[in-house]
């Protein structure tokens, strides 16, 4: 489950910054995370109290924003969903698809007191 060590390190950036801010506690944090991003978001959410423990993270809420993936045609332009970073194109069957969404991985937001 590597979604310890991204929880860790999201916790981490996250107060390094509260810090700076010279905050007291961090209230919610929100994440931005494609579908292709290799994050499974439910495990995010698991793992993230026990991160949190013992920094001004912890008992933050943890909001996250999934984004769907979506890909382009480089033959025929048509854009559609995809599941997997390489797909064939539904329109024209040609297999130079580029990825224009779904693989984000970002802080959106902290909130701080």
């Amino acid at each position: 489950m590597h979604e310890m060590s991204i929880a860790l390190s999201i916790v981490d950036a996250v107060d390094a910054q509260a810090r700076v801010e010279g905050a007291g506690r961090i209230s919610r944090v929100e994440l931005v995370i494609g579908r292709l991003a290799g994050i499974e978001p439910e495990s995010l959410r698991f793992c993230f109290p026990a991160a949190a423990t013992g920094t001004l993270a912890e008992g933050a809420e943890l909001d996250i924003e999934e984004i769907a993936a979506v890909a382009v045609c480089g033959a025929c332009g048509f854009r559609f969903s995809v599941t997997f970073p390489v797909a064939e194109c539904p329109e024209c069957r040609s297999l130079r698809i580029s990825v224009v969404s779904g693989e984000e991985f970002v802080i959106r937001s902290i909130t701080i007191e």
